[in-house]
């Protein structure tokens, strides 16, 4: 069967990292940096991204595209008749979870997005009620939750280079767009210069050990390592793509995408007297309050901020859920010999069955429970605290330790191959053992 192909660099670069932004970057990043001191936060941040998800990332590339197949055959042609293919039914798995709950909060900012643009989000007050009223809804959110997931389904069904790149080339650079525009309206608020400053200046006597693997952790979270969304597109990528030059390229764009948020999120939040510490709530109840205090007088102003900020989170949600999607139907494409649109389907079908699930589990099946935690919190736990950092500890080993190391210095191809080895055999799984030991017992 005839396997896709990015058909340029810039394409697979932008696929890559429309892959790691998403609702990690734009919703969690912003969270996690004003419970977590800000500045000082960001920093240790930045170096666990180097230290620890970059590798499993330069390791998820050389293993897709060593193996040029999907994250289960993956290692049947890399490892063939040893159990490392455990790993890529793990990773499968995972991107079915994390694409069932994770669209139920992208169909979450569709709905934001609409009531923005029609202007419906002005006339509240009480943002506290409105988003607690919507998310236990019977059906208004699963109504978005399909609309997302029918569009993720259109964009993966037309195929890697006409479908995934194609709105990739449009989807990141429009995203970038709408956040300098954004950033340029936050900082132009009076008193902005707090909230810059609480990200610029670092606080090290903030640093505790809950910190530091919280920074670990949503470095993890953000460049969405380790069940194989990574290696399933590096089985596109050519030969001429480089794979740590790619990596860096990815982390780099990510990064930015996620201190920009803070940059349109804490000067506005400061220019308000709204705490940094506003927990889960930021982007759905506190920042509508937030803009309507900072342009109460401006409507117009309002309108244009909390409309862009919302198209924002669709557009970000969106280049992840593409990327989720595909983890399962490539190995549904190549395994069952289906054609791709009706392997889309078949990942569209559970997804939406177990999306409706999760989401109604806000609002009809809030009391249902499992080991004390809703659908939806189910999900998220079992994907972030096991699926996920299990993978990337499994993806590390696998090429630091049993891959054939000719193969592997072929596919890095680069001068930094011998600390890369050294990254991939101890610091990333020591590292994401660290994260995984304690997800589990504070869990």
């Amino acid at each position: 069967m005839e396997r896709g192909n990015f058909g340029s660099k810039i394409g697979a670069v932008l696929a890559a990292a429309g892959s790691a932004v998403g609702l990690g970057n734009i919703w969690r990043f912003p969270t996690e940096c004003g419970s977590n001191g800000g500045a000082a936060f960001i920093l240790i941040y930045i170096l666990c991204v180097l230290l620890l998800a970059m590798p499993v990332m330069v390791a998820e590339f050389v293993i897709g595209r060593a193996s040029r197949s999907n994250t289960v055959g993956s290692y049947r042609v890399l490892a063939p008749g040893k159990p490392w293919v455990v790993s890529g039914f793990l990773g499968v798995l995972g991107g079915f979870m994390v694409l069932s709950y994770y669209s139920v909060v992208a169909g979450w900012t569709l709905d934001y997005a609409f009531e923005s643009i029609s202007g419906g989000l002005l006339a509240h007050t009480d943002y506290g009620a409105v988003f607690n009223d919507f998310v236990s809804s019977p059906w208004r959110p699963v109504v978005f939750l399909g609309i997302f997931l029918f569009v993720t389904h259109c964009v993966v069904a037309a195929g890697v280079e006409k479908g995934i790149e194609r709105f990739s080339k449009v989807l990141m650079p429009l995203l970038l767009l709408i956040i300098f525009v954004l950033i340029g309206f936050s900082i132009s608020m009076p008193n902005a210069s707090t909230g810059i400053s609480f990200l610029l200046k670092p606080d090290f006597s903030k640093v505790t050990k809950d910190v530091i693997l919280s920074a670990m952790g949503q470095a993890f979270f953000t460049l969405s390592v380790g069940i194989g969304t990574l290696a399933t597109y590096a089985s596109y990528f050519n030969k001429e793509t480089k794979l740590v030059k790619t990596a860096l390229g990815v982390c780099t764009i990510d990064t930015m995408v996620a201190v920009s948020a803070g940059f349109i999120i804490f000067p506005a939040l400061f220019s308000v007297g709204v705490d940094a510490d506003s927990g889960p709530g930021l982007v759905f109840i506190t920042l509508p309050y937030v803009f309507n205090e900072a342009f109460g007088n401006m409507p117009v102003l309002e309108y244009i901020f909390s409309a862009l900020f919302y198209v924002l989170l669709v557009l970000a949600a969106l280049t992840s859920t593409i990327s989720m999607h595909e983890i399962g139907t490539a190995y549904i494409h190549e395994t069952f010999k289906l054609t791709r649109p009706k392997a889309a389907m078949v990942v569209t079908a559970i997804c939406l069955t177990f999306g409706i699930i999760c989401s109604l589990s806000f609002g009809l099946w809030k009391e249902v429970t499992v080991m004390g935690m809703t659908f939806f919190d189910l999900f998220d736990f079992i994907t972030a605290k096991f699926l996920m950092p299990l993978g990337g500890l499994l993806i590390c080993t696998f090429v630091g330790w049993d891959m054939n190391k000719k193969l592997v210095a072929s596919e890095l191809n680069s001068r930094f191959t011998p600390l890369l080895m050294i990254l991939f055999s101890w610091v990333a799984p020591i590292g994401i053992g660290i994260i995984f030991v304690y997800g589990l017992i504070s869990g």
